[in-house]
């Protein structure tokens, strides 16, 4: 179902998905300057609505689709995204623009080259149009910092956009870009893709390249959850965006020689849950899970509503691993970062901390040791049940200002993003896409939890469930009631 305030020229080149753009500029049907300045001009048509884009790459921008253009007529080797604009996140290297983090602290902080996923995304030839906005490090589940602002979601403005990649998923959604690049530390490129209707990848730890030479700590649950990860309107996009980014390089030790697709041939067998551990799940949502279960074995899919073991003790683990790297390496004093901090996100961290347990090097170890132990039973489960496909939140998004409202208030929030963070603290791969909605205020959606380095599996099924439920962006904004 589509949303009634979708964008009403939906043949507009800025609304075309990344794949056709690419085939449409490599054939010469369009050209890429075509399609960046008509991006251009989406940005400037809604982004004062909705406060994603930060920076603007116009004339960098306009030289490299000249610049694909001339390639075009050459006839020289192109890149599966020759001259496709693409949108990054404000926390990943790109060699002419501030690594901000969202503080402004690190505004003119200008790395010296590309993040290997950027770097391996120009050579495929996409040109970065925009920077899209985050929240202060990343340290939050919404969109807003005091350098740039709030980021607004478009299907509803009262609710949150999600985060930390929220500009990313309200970009993509509106059309700004057709392919974006976000990371994955607790949720941050699944929550934002479910709460604009777009798809998000999440994939294995170690797929794509991520560690960042330099001075300072790399905490260990940076090391262990956090992933890089494409957010587009299809399922193709951010596969193939995921495609280009894959694979090990020589300066991340982290990053894993695998096959592409280790379960060739894995049955196509689905794990259905609706209520993650039992603790209760809005009736909208399981409706959509539902719904895209029956999409699913009217695909010829073998579906079984049975869940994995201990997704509330995961949930839990990821938190209490989390506030303990972050209370050494990030939240204290020492460090000299969150007085930098904006009140909302100061607000947030510590009510975020305030209900968990702290861990002694001795409770760390012993968490990280019981993570590895429920890895292993997950390993187990999904030798019989591939795919798991489930809510990627057990409520629709939060609204505007609720992670502010107290300890208890944050602690519902974690409640119900249960399974999002479950999926992130033992490494599965992950893709969030929309299943329709039941009315126009928001989108539904779920996600598709495949085995370690099964990404593969999470496209399969979620290229199924596209095709019976369709694409639900782009969208207008939708005014503020």
């Amino acid at each position: 179902m589509t949303a009634a305030h979708l964008a009403p020229d939906t043949t507009a080149l800025w609304s075309r998905s990344a794949t056709s753009l690419a085939e449409s500029i490599r054939s010469g049907e369009v050209s890429s300057r075509a399609v960046v300045q008509a991006c251009l001009d989406r940005v400037a048509d809604v982004n004062p609505a909705v406060n994603a884009a930060t920076v603007v790459f116009t004339e960098q921008a306009l030289q490299a689709a000249d610049d694909a253009d001339r390639a075009v007529r050459s006839g020289a080797e192109l890149g599966p995204l020759h001259g496709v604009p693409i949108s990054v996140k404000e926390n990943v290297d790109l060699a002419w623009s501030a690594t901000t983090h969202g503080l402004a602290l690190f505004k003119d902080a200008i790395p010296d080259s590309d993040a290997v996923d950027v770097r391996r995304l120009r050579e495929a030839g996409a040109i970065p149009l925009i920077r899209t906005n985050m929240p202060d490090m990343g340290m939050r589940w919404h969109t807003d910092n005091a350098l740039h602002g709030a980021t607004v979601n478009p299907w509803d403005p009262a609710r949150t956009p999600g985060g930390s990649s929220g500009g990313e998923g309200v970009a993509v959604a509106t059309g700004m870009t057709p392919l974006g690049l976000g990371n994955d530390y607790g949720g941050s490129i699944r929550l934002p893709a479910h709460a604009n209707g777009v798809c998000g990848l999440k994939p294995t730890p170690g797929r794509i390249p991520l560690w960042r030479p330099g001075p300072g700590v790399f905490p260990l649950t940076a090391q262990l959850f956090s992933v890089e990860g494409p957010l587009g309107r299809t399922v193709d996009d951010v596969a193939l965006g995921y495609e280009i980014m894959r694979g090990p390089c020589e300066i991340d030790p982290l990053t894993v020689p695998v096959a592409k697709d280790p379960y060739a041939g894995a049955p196509r067998r689905v794990a259905v849950v609706t209520d993650p551990g039992g603790l209760g799940t809005a009736p909208r949502i399981t409706a959509a899970v539902r719904r895209a279960a029956d999409a699913l074995a009217d695909a010829g899919w073998e579906v079984e509503e049975v869940e994995p073991p201990h997704i509330a003790e995961a949930a839990l683990l990821w938190r209490e691993l989390v506030v303990a790297d972050l209370l050494e390496f990030l939240f204290n004093p020492a460090a000299g970062l969150v007085e930098h901090f904006s009140d909302g996100a100061r607000d947030y961290t510590d009510q975020f901390v305030a209900h968990t347990r702290r861990l002694t090097l001795g409770d760390f170890g012993a968490a990280v040791s019981r993570r590895n132990e429920i890895r292993s039973a997950w390993s187990s489960f999904q030798a019989s049940h591939p795919v798991i496909l489930a809510p990627v939140i057990t409520e629709l998004p939060f609204a505007v200002g609720a992670d502010l409202a107290g300890p208890d208030a944050v602690d519902e929030i974690c409640h119900a993003h249960r399974l999002l963070v479950a999926v992130s603290c033992l490494g599965m791969p992950a893709l969030a896409l929309p299943v329709g909605t039941q009315s126009e205020a928001m989108p539904d959606g779920v996600q598709l939890i495949g085995p370690l380095f099964g990404e593969a599996l999470c496209v399969a099924a979620g290229r199924e469930l596209e095709r019976a439920c369709g694409a639900m962006t782009p969208i207008d904004p939708r005014p503020a009631r």
